[in-house]
């Protein structure tokens, strides 16, 4: 996870934001930093093994700037429009951080061109076709000089076979990741999931783990293992996951994004 708090830019931050948010902040994310190390150590494993990833989907880009200033690097969006908007503002709030932005929502072919513009890492990959069309989309930002090397993605893993909530059927992962591997324009760094709602969260994680660990044995670059969210993160820890995607358990409720 990330490093120091910056005190005087969270300091900075209370004028712009408001003191009782920022407060609120602070303390949602200690928090969700203390269930982490709990579920690390129920585990035997590492906190530093484990990333936290913010989910910022319909927060305001002050809210990042205020994370950013709390020592969080890593952002999340679901949706490009919002992603992209979001990332220049945050960019513009705080020009001299180093952040990460991570595209966590479906994605469709045709967005591939604008989502490469701000994401440094697209986690919801589910399919060949997308994975083309996004390798696509970095050979022409590459070819134009507008960035330099591959892109980072992640295979999402569909736990449940619904259509409706996306990924890849897990038998036709291997296949996958074979496929973007041989790509030049992305590289493949982990696989992704959402658990679903009403099924055994342990069997899920377990599941997705044993996937994670065939995958290893032929890619060895396939190191993250992205899973569990506000309500699950804990099981997900304790079945190995690196990168837990937190949005409520950080932020609120999403009524605070009428914020404005």
């Amino acid at each position: 996870m990330s490093g120091k708090p910056d005190n005087a830019g969270a300091a900075r931050n209370a004028d712009d934001l408001g003191a009782a948010r920022l407060d609120q902040l602070r303390q949602s994310l200690a928090a969700v930093k203390a269930r982490i190390a709990d579920a690390c150590a129920s585990a035997g494993r590492d906190p530093a093994e484990v990333r936290l990833l913010a989910v910022t989907k319909t927060f305001p880009a002050i809210d990042v700037a205020a994370l950013i200033d709390l020592g969080l690097r890593d952002f999340a969006e679901n949706k490009d429009q919002e992603g992209g908007a979001k990332a220049a503002e945050a960019a513009r709030l705080r020009p001299d951080a180093d952040v990460r932005w991570h595209m966590v929502g479906r994605l469709q072919r045709n967005k591939a061109r604008t989502v490469v513009r701000w994401a440094d890492e697209v986690q919801s990959v589910d399919s060949p076709r997308l994975a083309d069309a996004l390798g696509r989309a970095v050979a022409n930002r590459i070819e134009r000089g507008e960035r330099s090397g591959p892109l980072d993605v992640q295979v999402q893993v569909s736990m449940d076979a619904d259509p409706e909530r996306g990924g890849c059927p897990s038998e036709d992962v291997p296949d996958l990741v074979k496929h973007i591997d041989q790509m030049s324009e992305l590289s493949v760094t982990g696989l992704m999931t959402v658990a679903p709602i009403d099924a055994d969260q342990d069997s899920v994680f377990a599941r997705l783990q044993r996937l994670f660990h065939q995958v290893q044995r032929d890619f060895p670059g396939v190191v993250e293992l992205s899973a569990g969210m506000s309500g699950d993160l804990e099981r997900a820890v304790a079945h190995g996951s690196t990168c837990v995607r937190v949005g409520t358990a950080l932020l609120g409720g999403r009524e605070l994004a009428s914020r404005g």
